[in-house]
């Protein structure tokens, strides 16, 4: 690890005001092709990138993914060694297009399940946070571990990259790396307790670049309502809990989608404005590039020229990679017919199985395009409560209040008003992309029973976390129970199945 350390000692040294002057050259660059209408496109594009985190068929304890085995099964890195991502093709918003997108990670993930296990006992789990740790180690040992050089601290879970080591090692932005929440109290020298989440990105491809900031704006009013209905990650690996943390606290006060405070304590720098927030709405596309040029750097590099389109951007492109929004533009493109303007959306942690990710996929896309062409008026929803309702949803799924306003103009906290409104938008946008009312009503269902059932794959946990506390069993012993239980029913479900078919619901 001397030669990484080097590397990341190196990067540390990048002359940043030349790196600034070069992001600044480029992002005018990038707002004049907006103006002449070079991100714009024919219609709508939908992608999906989805991770996930690796375990010992076996066992059950956390794996890392040896890098032959990403290349084999077509994964790319993420931020952990034992986690994988699968990008999705981009496919065209419409019927045809959203099944190429759902058949190709259900091929994808069958195919890289099968390699996984036949070549290394491993499988690939798709949720929230991982609570069991590797054989022979705690969560607390396995997140803390590092390995220092001549004042770099390495993390030895994290991939041998510059981009990810160097995140715990410059003083241009320093992350917290401490998380104190309920139940829960952990500090480290690196990032590396980022690496418990895991989540699902649906991306949007707006068809006119000038109409992002409408596009966006919607996509941060239904951050809350689609985050409530997905929340997965409830519980930690036991030894991060206190000592005095009891199954009846952490039913009582813990969060459900814990990975939102997670990632915003632990990368966050206390001294510096936050990376990782819930955005604000934006004037135009162009306002949206000058935050990506505005935000703190991390790591800059001065890069070389490149052959594709957007190398042309290519210092901004950089800097957009540690511009950690819940909701965020995007503006690449590998030529100039490619060139595109999109919205990621990060909210959503892993699903129980690919058509439920796929579900929400149909769903946010449904809505953006239903929202903007019926000009709903939820886009009157103060910035500020859309802000309340996300955070509300992060801590109590299902069950939070979230305000809303309906198409007719009531506003609304009724969880049934909103959810009814919401997913009849989403339809009404799915039918305008060409799906026949039934098709558009078969994307939805999955999440409709989730509504109908008050259960999320969060709540779902928690009553297994209940269920083996009620029978004697501990904190520690029920987490790694209730872990169990999603993993052996993911199992029977993961490729075709729904968390709507999971007992209990």
């Amino acid at each position: 690890m001397d030669e990484l350390a080097r590397r990341v000692r190196a990067a540390r040294d990048v002359d940043t005001d030349a790196f600034a002057e070069r992001v600044d050259r480029e992002a005018e660059e990038l707002k004049a092709q907006l103006e002449v209408g070079t991100f714009d496109n024919p219609q709508a594009i939908v992608g999906l990138e989805h991770e996930f985190y690796a375990v010992d068929e076996g066992t059950g304890v956390l794996r890392r993914v040896p890098v032959p085995l990403l290349e084999l099964i077509g994964f790319e890195k993420e931020l952990g060694l034992h986690n994988a991502e699968l990008a999705s093709r981009p496919q065209p918003f419409g019927p045809h297009g959203l099944a190429a997108l759902g058949n190709e990670v259900q091929a994808v993930v069958r195919a890289a399940h099968d390699a996984s296990k036949r070549n290394e006992g491993i499988r690939l789990v798709a949720d929230g946070f991982w609570t069991v740790p590797p054989v022979g180690e705690t969560a607390v040992e396995y997140l803390r571990a590092t390995a220092e050089f001549d004042g770099v601290v390495l993390s030895p879970n994290i991939p041998p990259s510059v981009r990810y080591q160097v995140m715990s090692n410059t003083p241009l932005y320093e992350p917290r790396c401490r998380l104190e929440t309920e139940n829960v109290t952990l500090e480290t020298r690196t990032i590396s307790p980022a690496t418990l989440t895991t989540s699902i990105q649906p991306h949007y491809q707006v068809p006119s670049a000038a109409d992002l900031p409408s596009y966006f704006a919607y996509a941060l009013r239904v951050a809350g309502p689609l985050l409530a209905m997905s929340v997965n990650s409830p519980l930690f690996p036991p030894s991060l809990y206190d000592a005095d943390a009891t199954v009846e606290s952490v039913l009582a006060e813990a969060d459900l989608e814990n990975r939102v405070e997670l990632y915003e304590a632990v990368m966050n720098d206390p001294d510096r404005p936050a990376k990782v927030r819930f955005p604000r709405d934006i004037d135009s596309a162009a306002d949206a590039v000058d935050r990506i040029a505005a935000d703190p750097p991390i790591s800059p590099e001065l890069l070389a020229a490149g052959d594709r389109f957007d190398d042309r951007f290519a210092h901004l492109r950089h800097k957009h990679s540690s511009y950690w929004r819940w909701v965020r533009p995007v503006f690449d493109g590998a030529s100039e017919s490619a060139a595109n303007a999109r919205i990621e959306f990060r909210p959503l942690p892993g699903q129980p199985t690919v058509p439920d990710a796929v579900a929400l996929v149909a769903a946010f896309a449904g809505l953006l395009n239903g929202l903007a062409a019926t000009d709903h008026p939820v886009a009157d929803l103060p910035w500020e409560q859309a802000r309340e309702n996300f955070y509300a949803a992060a801590s109590d799924g299902l069950a939070a209040e979230m305000r809303w306003i309906t198409a007719d103009g009531t506003e609304t906290t009724d969880t049934d008003a909103v959810y009814d409104d919401l997913l009849a938008v989403a339809a009404e946008g799915l039918q305008r992309a060409g799906f026949d009312p039934g098709a558009a009503e078969e994307h939805l269902r999955l999440l409709r029973a989730r509504v109908d059932a008050r259960t999320s794959p969060a709540g779902w946990k928690r009553d297994r976390l209940r269920t083996h506390a009620e029978e004697g069993a501990s904190l520690p012993t029920a987490v790694v129970a209730a872990a169990d239980d999603y993993r052996d029913r993911q199992a029977e479900t993961l490729i075709e199945g729904s968390f709507a078919e999971w007992p209990g619901l």
